[in-house]
């Protein structure tokens, strides 16, 4: 079954479809209506655009295919499982909400508030622009992101990023068994409060990083503008080149080329941490 060239406006236009490519339609119109595709099921949707509100709730075994989500499009993907989004332009609030076993491939997000507690979620090769980013998401796997937000990925658990640049600030707040791989990551107060936090062959950029860590690991990583480092974390990193300062350390091992400046005073834990200078 085809649906295709078709204009749908009222409430829950195709409400409980099964098995059916939807294809160049638009979701727009003075009813107003809500839920277009809500209870779908083994659906594709290719070359539509959403104005509407929830266009896409509690749908399974879904695919989206060059669609554009304006702004008008409030919260369109909520409850949704085993998805792909490939090729779409969002520009609607609160998309991805408790959604299971997504794909994300290739799309431009622009929104505030985006993948709050996903499970199962995979983002390749897209562009992502979010104040608040995958909040409480679990079981994340990212390759080739490019990611412009504030307080993004806290309270995340079990996530793999690789190949991305991430200009952010307070990110991986809380975060359990996190691991970071070849990428560039600009922010303020990176990661504090995490657990089992690791960066792996990473450019690490900005003010007091990595604080009230647990089980921190650098593994071949330089920091840049990096002041205040570590203060009360359990860490062990491996940093190449210089760090301005390191502050309080609270146990582990830090090896580095260069250290500004090592500040050990007025902690509220004993100095339990090794900071080595590497001979050149």
């Amino acid at each position: 079954m085809k649906i295709q060239n078709e204009k749908f406006g009222e409430e829950r236009a195709l409400y409980r479809l099964a098995n059916c490519i939807v294809e160049n339609c638009l979701f727009d119109g003075e009813e107003d209506g809500e839920s277009a595709l809500k209870e779908t099921n083994d659906v594709t949707v290719n070359g539509c655009q959403f104005r509407l509100r929830y266009p896409l709730w509690h749908c399974g075994n879904f695919v989206l295919k060059n669609c554009v989500f304006s702004e008008t499009s409030r919260a369109p993907l909520w409850y949704d499982k085993n998805g792909r989004i490939q090729s779409c332009e969002i520009l609607s609030v609160k998309p991805l909400r408790e959604c299971d076993d997504v794909e994300v491939a290739r799309c431009k997000i622009v929104s505030p508030e985006t993948g709050w507690k996903c499970r199962n979620l995979k983002i390749f090769d897209s562009a992502v622009t979010s104040e608040y980013f995958l909040l409480d998401s679990q079981n994340v796997e990212i390759d080739n992101l490019k990611m412009e937000g504030k307080y993004s990925f806290q309270y995340m658990k079990n996530v793999k990023i690789e190949n991305s640049v991430l200009n952010t600030k307070d990110a991986f707040w809380h975060s359990q068994n996190v691991v970071v791989k070849n990428c560039r990551v600009v922010g303020e107060y990176l990661g504090w409060y995490s657990d089992g936090l690791t960066f792996e062959n990473c450019e690490i950029v900005g003010t007091q990083p990595l604080c009230y860590c647990k089980n921190l690991v650098l593994k071949n990583c330089t920091m840049t503008d990096c002041d205040l480092a570590f203060e009360y974390s359990d860490v062990y990193a491996d940093v190449i080149g210089n760090v301005l300062s390191v502050k309080n350390p609270k146990s582990g091992r830090i090896v580095a080329d260069g250290v500004g400046e090592i500040i050990l005073k007025n902690s509220v834990y004993p100095d339990e941490c090794e900071i080595v200078i590497r001979k050149k």
